[in-house]
């Protein structure tokens, strides 16, 4: 539920897109278009480009049944692309004994297959249903039928990847490491598990079907199997932030309004400022790229039923019904920290989220988030084991550390418990006949 402010600025960009969105084509279009290997097989470039023009056509005379978020272009998909329903998001530990070109195979099979599966095809040889009755499907099939439903794929890089911890270079790709990706500082109330925790590669999978999204998760899965395993894994349900002013401002699971004043992609100017990193941030291979900080946080949901209207609204900073800041006005006016009521109180209370949240009580620091609701079942005393799932995309960590800390005087910390962590650098989009990181192996 952090607070950022967001004036009007010029004409919408969706560069995480790579174009205009277009109809979407089914899984069964342009059957066995390319094969991708499901245990090392590396594609070539010229695979991928014959692939793109080929999905181009396709999709081009689509039945319109699903939007389509080109896997090319300057920026990935899945950070200012419209946030979309359903998450899949999952971290993966690289094997010990892949070396420098068998990670490169791997990125080079994931882009491949990401390039199918956000245009809503099957990948490999056969897909689904089509191969060798004496093999195993190169494609899981339980998305057949569906379209693309906006799938984004999203890909990040770890700290751990440059070096190990026991501090081991193990792909020669130390020294390219980012100064700004390093493991965040530890937190105060901080209640972190490893098994939520960090990973050497991530991929974020946003749909607006949840079939979709766990499905490319499955097979970019398989595709790394002896290369990556899965080290954790979250879904996610209701979007818990807006990324375009089109969109309407979501609910958490507390009930209020999540993200109010969240960037969004029409603020082209702050979020050239904010979340896309530039030429002088560090190496060439990150300009145009990211930084993606992932939180779980769980919400003691029994504690929180039991408070009264008023103190969570006063926990909050707004209202709980239209949202807005208790200083007055709707939910997109302005909080204004220095009101008082007739007692001389600041209407917005000093241990107020938004109040702690917002740029104006952190240096200017502004992020753009792209949470999820998540319901993971109950716990052993038969709590709801739920909360959000916290997911921030800034130029720099910096700006998310320097929020962290200020909520350290959150009020809501009494409902919360911070259990999973991690940071990845996000590099630029891959180009036709690339890959995603292409840039740190030159």
């Amino acid at each position: 539920m952090d607070e950022t402010s967001t004036p009007e600025t010029p004409a919408p960009h969706d560069g995480g897109s790579g174009g205009p969105e277009r109809p979407g084509i089914t899984r069964r279009g342009l059957f066995g278009l390319v094969g991708v290997g499901t245990a090392g097989l590396a594609v070539g470039a010229a695979a991928a480009v014959g692939t793109a023009a080929a999905v181009d056509a396709a999709t081009a005379e689509g039945d319109g049944s699903g939007g389509v978020h080109p896997f090319y272009g300057e920026h990935q998909g899945g950070i200012v692309t419209p946030a979309q329903d359903r998450l899949h998001f999952a971290a993966f530990d690289v094997s010990s004994t892949l070396d420098r070109d068998g990670l490169v195979g791997l990125l080079q099979d994931w882009s491949a297959a990401a390039v199918l599966l956000t245009q809503g095809l099957e990948i490999g040889e056969g897909g689904a249903v089509g191969g060798s009755d004496y093999a195993p499907p190169s494609d899981t099939g339980e998305a057949l039928g569906l379209p693309a439903a906006g799938l984004t794929l999203t890909f990040g890089f770890g700290p751990t990847l440059f070096t190990d911890a026991d501090g081991v270079d193990r792909f020669g790709i130390a020294d390219r490491r980012p100064e700004a990706l390093a493991a965040l500082p530890r937190f105060q109330g901080d209640a972190l598990q490893p098994a939520w925790t960090g990973g050497d590669l991530a991929i974020q999978a946003c749909a607006d079907n949840p079939q979709v999204a766990v499905h490319a998760i499955r097979n970019l899965s398989r595709i790394a199997f002896g290369r990556a395993s899965l080290r954790w894994s979250q879904l996610g349900f209701g979007r818990t932030s807006s990324t375009t002013r089109a969109q309407q401002t979501p609910r958490n699971l507390f009930g209020f309004k999540d993200g109010t004043a969240n960037l969004k992609a029409e603020d082209t100017a702050l979020v050239e400022e904010h979340v896309w990193t530039g030429s002088g941030d560090g190496p060439a291979w990150m300009t145009g790229g990211s930084y993606l900080v992932t939180r779980k946080i769980r919400m003691i949901i029994e504690n929180w039923d039991r408070v009264q209207l008023q103190e969570q609204e006063s926990l909050v900073g707004r209202t709980k019904g239209e949202g807005a800041p208790l200083s007055g006005g709707t939910e997109f006016t302005e909080p204004d920290f220095s009101a008082t009521g007739a007692t001389g109180e600041p209407l917005m209370p000093t241990a107020s989220h938004v109040r702690l949240a917002h740029p104006d009580q952190n240096g200017g620091a502004r992020m753009l988030r792209r949470g999820y609701n998540f319901v993971d079942g109950n716990d052993e005393l038969g709590r709801l084991d739920a909360g959000l799932f916290f997911i921030s995309y800034q130029r720099d960590p910096a700006d998310f550390i320097a929020v962290q800390r200020s909520l350290a005087a959150d009020g809501l910390n009494e409902y919360l418990r911070h259990v999973g962590s991690a940071v990845f650098a996000v590099p630029p989009g891959a180009r036709p006949g690339g890959y995603v990181g292409s840039g740190l192996f030159a």
